[in-house]
């Protein structure tokens, strides 16, 4: 359960980031966001990695083996940048249609999930 529970926040987490890191590139389409500055865009963005940080944290804590969790820490980081990227293609791909999916991704993911077999294994 502890691990389910640490998937499901980073999964939250990582959505709360890209649309932190990433969702403003669009707001000059958005009618009420064409006309923000620099300092406007950081402090829209901060505010919703601030929900990041209210998933990231727990999902550490709750998952950390020292905690009572299943993952080391280096099984939370490899957890966490899988994750990372799988959000992030899905928020590519749904939000910024000009973004191609190629080949040569999907071999990197395919390597990325070597990693995560070695990291795992015992």
């Amino acid at each position: 359960m502890k691990a389910f529970t640490t998937i499901i926040l980073l999964l939250l987490s990582n959505t709360f980031m890209t649309i932190a890191w990433y969702g403003h590139l669009k707001f000059k389409e958005m009618k009420w966001f064409e006309n923000l500055g620099l300092i406007s865009v950081v402090l829209i963005s901060w505010g919703i990695a601030l929900f990041e940080y209210f998933f990231q944290v727990p999902a550490n804590r709750i998952g950390f083996r020292e905690n009572g969790g299943p993952f080391s820490l280096l099984q939370l980081k490899i957890i966490q940048e899988v994750i990372t990227l799988v959000v992030f293609v899905i928020f590519t791909t749904v939000v910024f249609r000009n973004e191609n999916f190629r080949l040569n991704h999907l071999i990197g993911f395919g390597l990325l999930i070597l990693a995560v077999y070695f990291i795992f294994k015992k």
